[in-house]
This record gives structure tokens, C-alpha cells and sequence, in this order.
């Protein structure tokens, strides 16, 4: 299995996994996902990642029908500017291949941030590491595995 579900495996969090054939013709991944599992692009979420000020990286977790507010998540990190990561840094400090990260199992814990709207809902899809796999869960039990915070970081 991939790192995320090992993690939730090993915290015992309730999710279930939603597999389907990945297009590797997709523009994009999320609303990929949307289409061939028939879920509300607002349960759906993807995984971005940024790079902040001071060089540090933090991890955004936002509904693929939204995009990230740069400004939104500078603040809810305390940095001054928000940018968005290099994808090459991405896989390399993930261990994921983009289109496939997930916010949970990365090599190293970083600041993360989920959407104020994942709050919302009492459970939300975001990628299980890999193309094609989606983790169905509570967004608290996001929260609590990954440390994360819930603020407005999409526009």
C-alpha cells in the first residue's frame, strides 16, 4: 500500500479507498477524480504545495474546484509571501509523483494548512499517493494525522 494509508492504517483512522483508471491524458488529476468516481468537485480535494519567505515549504489542502490564494496561505503559515513550490522539490521531499501527493505519509512533516470549507463536510476525498487511488475521510482525522490548521486558503 502507499505511505498515506500505512499512516492511516497505524493512527487506526476510519477511510475508505476509491480506486479507478487513471487517463494519462488527464489535464487534471482532481477533476479527473471527479469524474470517474461521480463526486461533488467540493468534497474533492487536492494537494499543493508552497514555498514560503523563508524558504520553508508547507503543504495546502484545498477542493479542486478552487485555487489557491497565495496571500490566504502566506498568512495562515506567518510568512510574508507565499509561492508555489518547484515541482522537482515536490517529489523529492514528498516521495510522491505529482498528481499523486498526498497530504499524509510524506518523507517529513511540514506546516499544513486544509481549506476552511473542508470543515464542512463530514468527509472529504484527497489523494492516497498515487494516480487513480483517492482516501475517503474525516477532515478532522486529516487534521489530527497531518497537524494540520483549517483556514481560508482558497479563492
Amino acid at each position: 500500500m502507499t505511505p498515506a494509508v500505512n499512516v492511516l492504517n497505524k493512527n487506526k483512522v476510519s477511510y475508505n479507498l476509491h480506486e479507478y483508471s487513471h487517463d494519462t491524458a488527464s489535464e487534471s488529476y482532481g477533476l479527473e477524480a471527479v469524474e470517474k468516481l461521480g463526486i461533488n468537485a467540493n468534497r474533492v480535494f487536492k494537494t499543493l504545495m508552497v514555498s514560503l519567505t523563508n524558504k520553508e515549504l508547507a503543504v495546502a489542502v484545498i477542493p479542486v474546484s478552487s485555487k489557491l490564494s497565495m496571500k490566504n496561505m502566506a498568512k495562515a503559515c506567518g510568512a510574508k509571501k507565499a509561492i508555489m513550490a518547484d515541482p522537482n522539490e515536490v517529489s523529492r521531499v514528498t516521495g510522491y509523483v505529482l498528481g499523486g501527493v498526498s497530504p499524509l505519509g510524506q518523507k517529513r512533516a511540514l506546516k499544513t494548512v486544509i481549506d476552511s470549507s473542508a470543515m464542512d463536510l463530514t468527509r472529504i476525498f484527497i489523494s492516497a499517493g498515487r494516480r487513480g487511488l483517492e482516501i475517503e475521510m474525516d477532515p478532522a482525522d486529516l487534521a489530527k494525522v497531518t497537524l494540520a490548521s483549517f483556514d481560508q486558503v482558497s479563492q
